[in-house]
């Protein structure tokens, strides 16, 4: 529960940096199609660091507890901001246009993380 909750403010944290570098410092400095590329690591991190909360609150005993099904859903979630938003701040700042063939299982680990949500939910309030 723990782990969640501050991964999740952590990459919430980032996230907002991001995305105000990007906004300022390098203005100028990338082109249109790189500029997009890092607000779309930007925007997608904070995305899944909102998922990455929700799960820390549900693993409460209040609530989900501490079901299998949702660990792995926040650490698909976890992994694919580091493979997703990862590889697109990296390919933004250096345009070695190879690195993009990492974003796509970043974005498979996110379709996982959000079905073992799914599935987490599905067990406990089935």
């Amino acid at each position: 529960m723990k782990f969640f909750l501050m991964a999740g403010a952590i990459n919430a944290l980032i996230s907002v940096a991001a995305g105000a570098f990007g906004a300022h410092g390098l203005e100028g400095k990338l082109n249109d199609h790189y500029m997009s590329v890092w607000e779309k690591a930007a925007q997608y991190q904070m995305y899944h660091a909102i998922g990455l909360i929700i799960i820390g609150v549900l693993q409460h005993p209040s609530l989900l507890g501490s079901l299998t099904s949702l660990n792995w859903a926040g650490w698909m979630l976890f992994a694919g901001i580091i493979l997703f938003s990862g590889s697109l701040y990296v390919l933004a700042l250096t345009q070695i246009g190879v690195l993009g063939a990492i974003t796509p299982f970043g974005g498979v680990a996110f379709i996982v993380g959000w079905l073992m949500l799914a599935i987490a939910a599905a067990k406990h309030l089935g």
